[in-house]
């Protein structure tokens, strides 16, 4: 069993990659090998619309043609993968530019334009998606944010077959508010939250991550 995650966050010690850490240490404590993957290091671009992955019996019907950065690790979850886990924080009502353009090359590729819908992904693998948002629950549905999370499920699940959505609502976005001008969000409310409930929401992870790797219970 091997279960990938792949931060789309900047920040790599922060609430979208503490929480991917702690799903994959889930996955560990029942055997998976685990891999994390910060796509802000890597040097790629979203599809470009080339095709290659529609042609039929061409040498890449159902894969992306394209060669980059992001490559390698389109290609490991395609032969290695058991489980995958995307990460992002919410930045203006949506995921990160940088996992919108990795979910272009990974999840357009295998689609099939057929009635019904199909994948040519080559297996059933289980996949995950972490969220991390600076709103509340609430808030969250006033703005709609569980349409775009149902939405990015379906084409996760069409593509591989599971899916599971994670959220971590009212994070605390910067270590030291007093640094900042913050004036509609409370700095106290927000630094007790991360004392108080990202804890909770660490074990949540560890059991989400744990689920995915298949873990019973």
């Amino acid at each position: 069993m091997k279960v990938i995650a792949i931060n789309g966050s900047a920040r790599k010690k922060w609430n979208t990659a503490t929480l991917l850490a702690q799903a994959l240490e889930g996955a560990a404590s029942v055997g998976a090998t685990t891999e994390l993957v910060h796509l802000y290091d890597l040097d790629f671009k979203g599809c470009t619309s080339c095709f290659a992955c529609k042609l039929v019996g061409g040498p890449s019907e159902g894969r992306c043609a394209v060669q980059d950065g992001a490559t390698p690790f389109l290609q490991a979850i395609e032969a290695e993968a058991d489980a995958v886990i995307l990460g992002s924080p919410i930045y203006f009502g949506s995921m990160s530019g940088e996992m919108h353009s990795f979910l272009e090359r990974l999840l357009f590729a295998p689609f099939v334009y057929a009635k019904p819908p199909r994948s040519l992904f080559p297996r059933r693998i289980r996949s995950g998606f972490v969220y991390t948002m600076n709103v509340n629950e609430t808030i969250s549905a006033r703005l709609g944010y569980e349409k775009m999370f149902a939405a990015t499920e379906v084409s996760l699940r069409r593509i591989f077959g599971e899916s599971e959505t994670f959220c971590s609502y009212d994070t605390c976005q910067f270590p030291d508010y007093s640094k900042v001008v913050m004036e509609y969000l409370d700095p106290v409310h927000k630094q007790a939250r991360r004392a108080e409930v990202f804890p909770d929401e660490c074990q949540r992870a560890f059991e989400f991550g744990r689920r995915l790797a298949g873990a019973e219970g």
